[in-house]
């Protein structure tokens, strides 16, 4: 066993068993982890994944060191607002797979569910409300979520308030996409930027929001640019590195690291080989533990994530001009706002853009909106003649993931890409 694994069991077991003496501990972790990545990235993978990596292992080491630093929120909330203020934002979805680096997941949904929260709520919620109701997990000085995609944003936060006295902003998403709703949203961020500031004593500055949005734009134009040169190129990464993407574009969308860290990726992919194997894109949440998964795309020269979903849930150019309505339409146009028809359709726009030969669609136990709609996706994706695989699991609790089922419904679909690539 090495030293790393011997730390992990050793804050397991404090946080069961003393956890209010268990956070500090997580965070020494964290920060170890932090310069692990710096001074020792993985090999096998490419230097892009590797400085993606170390950044998010930055992010969230260096933002949980300072409770004053830092608000809690859900994945889709407008984390340009506070990167404009200078606060970091760290989604709970996120920080409950950090929290599983330590192995609690099962203790943590455990003890949310004995504490009378449903077992049908979401496992990232369930993990995050344990480790908080626990003791484990510390609180900021405030929270921003929103109504997008998951339905029980609101009750866990609200939770979290009442329990924790971690108080919160809710930015009501409207489905619709006019004017009056744009307007309706745009009024809620400004009042959203105005309680941070009294909450923080930052002056918010609409010039910054603008010049972050700047920043954005540029962002997404070079990250399209790196998707489709994966098209051409071998660029070795893990499930996993597409989980530090989804952060990197949720929650440093709007930075100029992450804007150089992408540019370096478009530059660095052009340097490796020519990708001869399957091209993946992949729909809703990344099982990043699971074993049948890792083996068949971690570091693979035959099946390649070229992008998934959730990363590039928004794909528009934003006017900086206007600063909070291009932010209110962004959230408002967000792939999982909306009926599954329309998600559909825009995922049918990402691959006419991204060519995948293939579509694998993970059904997150818990999320109603992936498993009633994978079936909508399923026959659009076969409208334009490309495979689509639906996969059953849970993001993070490793009880609901069967890794049997998995490994052989996974082995039969690559073998039919196989298959139809010979007769064609």
């Amino acid at each position: 066993m090495s030293v790393a694994d011997k730390y992990i069991d050793f804050v397991r077991q404090e946080a069961i068993e003393h956890p209010e003496k268990s956070w500090n501990k997580m965070i020494f972790g964290f920060q170890a982890n932090k310069w692990r990545t710096r001074l020792l990235p993985k090999s096998g993978l490419s230097k892009g994944y590797q400085k993606l990596e170390s950044m998010m292992m930055s992010l969230v080491a260096d933002a949980l060191a300072r409770e004053d630093s830092y608000v809690w929120s859900n994945i889709f909330a407008p984390c340009e607002i506070m990167q404009s203020m200078g606060i970091r934002t760290l989604s709970i979805e996120c920080l409950s797979c950090y929290l599983s680096g330590y192995h609690l997941e099962d203790q943590f949904i455990d003890y949310a569910q004995n504490a009378g929260i449903a077992p049908t709520l979401c496992s990232y919620h369930k993990t995050f409300v344990g480790g908080v109701d626990s003791g484990v997990v510390r609180q900021p000085h405030y929270a921003v979520t929103t109504s997008l995609s998951c339905d029980g944003n609101l009750n866990t936060f609200r939770y979290l308030e009442k329990k924790k006295g971690v108080p919160f902003t809710f930015l009501d998403v409207p489905y619709r996409d006019d004017e009056a709703s744009v307007s309706y949203l745009a009024d809620q961020l400004r009042e959203l930027a105005e309680k941070l500031s009294e909450t923080f004593g930052v002056r918010f500055s609409e010039e910054k929001l603008r010049e972050t949005i700047r920043i954005e734009n540029e962002t997404r134009k070079e990250l399209f640019r790196f998707f489709e040169l994966q098209n051409t190129y071998y660029y070795p990464g893990e499930i996993i590195s597409q989980l530090y993407l989804m952060m990197g574009t949720h929650l440093l969308i709007g930075t100029q690291e992450f804007l150089d860290l992408i540019r370096f990726m478009v530059e660095d992919i052009q340097t490796y080989p020519k990708f001869e194997g399957k091209r993946i894109l992949w729909i809703h949440l990344l099982p990043f533990y699971q074993e049948t998964l890792k083996k068949y795309f971690n570091g693979s020269k035959e099946y390649q994530i070229t992008a998934g979903d959730i990363v590039i849930d928004y794909m528009e150019k934003m006017d900086p001009e206007k600063p909070f309505e291009s932010l209110a339409k962004k959230i408002i146009r967000n792939l999982y706002n909306g009926s599954y028809s329309r998600k559909a359709d825009m995922v049918g726009e990402l691959a006419d853009r991204l060519k995948p030969d293939a579509v694998i669609h993970f059904c997150h136990w818990g999320c109603k909106q992936a498993s009633g709609g994978s079936l909508i996706l399923k026959d659009r994706m076969k409208e334009k003649g490309i495979p689509m695989l639906i996969l059953d699991g849970d993001g993070i609790d490793k009880r609901n993931s069967h890794d049997g089922q998995i490994k052989t419904r996974l082995e039969a679909f690559l073998e039919l890409l196989e298959t139809e690539e010979k007769e064609c």
